[in-house]
C-alpha cells in the first residue's frame, strides 16, 4: 500500500450493508496522469512528494492508498420524474479522508469500472467528459459555489466503446459526501424505519451535527436542507449555471453542486435556455431550475415522513409546512445576489425586485449575453448596442442609477461590489469544447490556460478572447451530452 498521505476514517462502512457493497476498483493497463490539482492536494494535506514519485498515479494502476475502503453507494433516483433503483454504477468510494482543517471528505472515483450496481455497463469513461468535469467543478469553486471538486484526472491506457473509440479516463472527485436525495428515496424504498432512521441519524451527525439532540430534530434536518438547496439554486442562477440534469440522485444532501453531465453556462439571456440533448421537453431547463429543486426536496420530504411524526397525515402536515419555505427562501437568496450585481446592498424592497426583473426582460428582449450586461452595465458604452438602442432599456438605466444615488453610497464602494459580484470569465461552452478537442489531440496549452483563468474569475484574463461569447452558429446549435 502507498501512503500518499491520506487520513482515511471511514463511517460509511458501519451503516447497514444495504447501503453499500465493498468493490474492487479496475486494474487498468497503462495509467497515466493528465492533470492534477496541486493546489487542492495541498488543502487536503496529500503527501505530494510521494504521489510525484509514483507520476500522479494515486488509483486504478494495481495500488490501493493506506487506509483506502473501496465501496459503492447505493441509492435511487427520480430521472427526469420517473423512480428508477440506481447506485455507483461507474464509481466507488475510496474512503473519507479528514484533511488538515478538520472536514470529511469523500475521496470518489468516476470510470473506476464495472459494479454491482452498473446495469450492464462497462463502468467506464471517456476523457472528454471527465475532462469537462474538472473544468466546470473547478469553475463553480472559483465563483464561490459550493461544488464537489476535482482532483485529478488520469488516462486509463484502455479504450472505451461509445458511438465511437473513445480515450479511457477516470476522475478522482472530492466532496462533502456523496449522499444524496436519491439515497434517502433508496432508504426509504427499503421499507425499514430502523435503517431509515439510522441512516438519517449519520446524515445529521455527519452534515448538520447542530441539529443532534435538538427537539423535531428530523423535521429541522429537513427544513436546512430545503435552505441549502434554495440558496445554492439561487446562486447557479445568479451566474447563468445550466446543470442539465437535476434528478433527485443529482442532488447532494451537503448543498454541493455534484455531477456534471450535460452541463453549461448560459451565454444569450433566455430563461427557456436547453443545452443538454437528452432534456427534449425542456424539463430542467434554466427557468425550471428553481421549481425542480422544490420537486425534488418534495421527495427528499416524502422520503423523511416516518420520521417526522407516527401519524401520517401530521407528518405531511409538517413536511408541508416546511417545504412552503422554499420559495420564499430561494426568491430572497436570489433577489440578493441579482441585487449586488447592479450594485444595490441596502434594504430592497418590490421596487427594486422591479429592477432586476426589467432588466432581465430588456436583456432578453435584446438578446443580450448574460455575463458580460452585469459586468459592463456601470460603463454604458460597453454595453451591447442593441440595449444602448432600446429606449427602455436607457429609462431604466436612468432609474437604476437614481436607485443607486439613494443609497448614499461612494461609486467606489459601488463598483467594488459589482465587481465582485459579477465574473467576467466564466467557462464559455465554445472555449471549452475547443479545450478538450485539443487536449484530446495531445495539445493541453489551451486546457490549461482556461483552467488557469476560470480560476480568477472577477479578474480580466491574460487572453481577451475569454471575454467573448461565442458566435450566433455556435450558440443556436450547440447541444451538451451525458458522460456515460
Amino acid at each position: 500500500m502507498n501512503n500518499f498521505g491520506f487520513q482515511f476514517d471511514n463511517t460509511y462502512v458501519n451503516l447497514p450493508s444495504d447501503f453499500f457493497t465493498y468493490q474492487d476498483i479496475k486494474n487498468f493497463s497503462s495509467p497515466k496522469n493528465f492533470i492534477f490539482n496541486t493546489k487542492l492536494a495541498e488543502e487536503l494535506g496529500l503527501n505530494i512528494h510521494e504521489i510525484k514519485k509514483n507520476n500522479y498515479v494515486i488509483f486504478g494502476g494495481g495500488q490501493k492508498p493506506q487506509g483506502a475502503s473501496f465501496i459503492s453507494q447505493a441509492y435511487s433516483g427520480h430521472q427526469f420524474g420517473h423512480f428508477t433503483n440506481l447506485g455507483d454504477g461507474r464509481a466507488v468510494l475510496a474512503g473519507e479522508h479528514i484533511s488538515p482543517s478538520k472536514q470529511r471528505l469523500d475521496i470518489h472515483l468516476k470510470g473506476s469500472g464495472p459494479t454491482l450496481y452498473g446495469r450492464r455497463g462497462d463502468g467506464l469513461a471517456a476523457l472528454g467528459p471527465m475532462l469537462r468535469e474538472y473544468i466546470i467543478s473547478e469553475a463553480m469553486h472559483a465563483l464561490g459555489v459550493p461544488t464537489t471538486r476535482s482532483l485529478s484526472v488520469m488516462t486509463t491506457g484502455e479504450p472505451v466503446y461509445r458511438e465511437t473509440i473513445l480515450e479511457g479516463a477516470m476522475l478522482t472527485r472530492i466532496a462533502s459526501s456523496h449522499i444524496r436525495v436519491g439515497t434517502f428515496e433508496f432508504a426509504s424504498s427499503l421499507n425499514d424505519p430502523d435503517n431509515l432512521k439510522i441512516f438519517c441519524d449519520y446524515t445529521i451527525n455527519r452534515h448538520f451535527p447542530e441539529l443532534i439532540n435538538t427537539k423535531d430534530s428530523y423535521a429541522q434536518f429537513l427544513k436546512a436542507v430545503v435552505k441549502s438547496q434554495a440558496k445554492l439554486i439561487a446562486q447557479w442562477m445568479s451566474f447563468g449555471f445550466i446543470h442539465g440534469v437535476m434528478n433527485t440522485d443529482n442532488m447532494a444532501i451537503s448543498g454541493e453542486t455534484i455531477d456534471y453531465g450535460p452541463c453549461a453556462f448560459m451565454n444569450t439571456y433566455h430563461p427557456e435556455t436547453v443545452y443538454s440533448s437528452i432534456d427534449k421537453n425542456g424539463r430542467y431547463a434554466f427557468t425550471n431550475q428553481p421549481i425542480i429543486g422544490q420537486w425534488n426536496l418534495t421527495r427528499f420530504a416524502e422520503s423523511l415522513l416516518p420520521l417526522l411524526h407516527n401519524d401520517l397525515e401530521s407528518a405531511k402536515e409538517i413536511a408541508i409546512s416546511i417545504l412552503k419555505d422554499y420559495q420564499n427562501d430561494y426568491h430572497g437568496f436570489w433577489y440578493e445576489l441579482m441585487l449586488k450585481k447592479i450594485g444595490i446592498s441596502d434594504f430592497f424592497d418590490d421596487g427594486d425586485k422591479k429592477i432586476i426583473d426589467d432588466l432581465l426582460m430588456l436583456m432578453q428582449k435584446n438578446q443580450s449575453d448574460f455575463t458580460n450586461t452585469f459586468r459592463n452595465l456601470q460603463d454604458f458604452n460597453l454595453l451591447d448596442s442593441s440595449l444602448i438602442g432600446d429606449t427602455s432599456f436607457t429609462n431604466w438605466y436612468q432609474l437604476w442609477k437614481k436607485r443607486l444615488a439613494a443609497q448614499g453610497k461612494k461609486d467606489e464602494e459601488i463598483n467594488q461590489l459589482m465587481m465582485a459580484s459579477n465574473p467576467c470569465v466564466i467557462p464559455r461552452n465554445h472555449l471549452v469544447e475547443a479545450a478538450i478537442e485539443a487536449a484530446q489531440n495531445n495539445n493541453k496549452d489551451p486546457l490549461e490556460s482556461l483552467i488557469e483563468s476560470i480560476q480568477s474569475p472577477f479578474k480580466a484574463p491574460k487572453k481577451l478572447e475569454y471575454l467573448n461569447p461565442p458566435s450566433d452558429e455556435f450558440e443556436k446549435t450547440y447541444r451538451t451530452f451525458c458522460g456515460t
